[in-house]
């Protein structure tokens, strides 16, 4: 095997890796030259002879855009629940006069048992300081006896 690194023989034609060397970047050259020359200027071919004018068809085109309008929906009402409260007649019962027992208070002269007798009497409800207040007829202990 020769070495390629040596220089070349007088007796023959160089070696086949020494020929690609200039013959493909000449390829190449070549290549460029034709490309540039092809895609100069196409206004030369008509030079002699300008192009009379000739009708040619005539393209119109119409675009329609179509928009839609979106609502948004309102928004809901507010609603405002109320309750309605109906107010019944209070009755407050009246001390019977003083008939010179002497034993006791006014309170002590009006006692109800339970409140469907304070109820039965118009005198519920009763409140704290009354005439028949009594601490059992009062469940809540708000001052108020028979309120429900």
């Amino acid at each position: 095997m020769t070495n390629p690194y040596t220089a070349p023989s007088a007796s023959g034609s160089a070696p086949k890796w020494a020929r690609k060397r200039y013959v493909l970047p000449a390829l190449a050259l070549a290549l460029f030259i034709g490309a540039g020359i092809g895609a100069g200027g196409e206004d030369t071919k008509n030079d002699a002879k300008p192009a009379a004018a000739q009708p040619r068809a005539t393209v119109t085109m119409t675009a329609t855009a179509t928009a839609t309008e979106t609502v948004e929906p309102e928004p809901a009402a507010t609603v405002t629940a109320t309750k309605t409260v109906k107010v019944t007649r209070t009755v407050t019962a009246q001390a019977e006069a003083d008939t010179g027992s002497g034993s006791g208070s006014d309170s002590d002269s009006v006692y109800y048992a339970n409140c469907s007798e304070a109820r039965a009497a118009g005198a519920a409800p009763i409140h704290r300081g009354e005439p028949g207040y009594a601490s059992h007829l009062d469940r809540d202990n708000d001052g108020v006896g028979c309120d429900s």
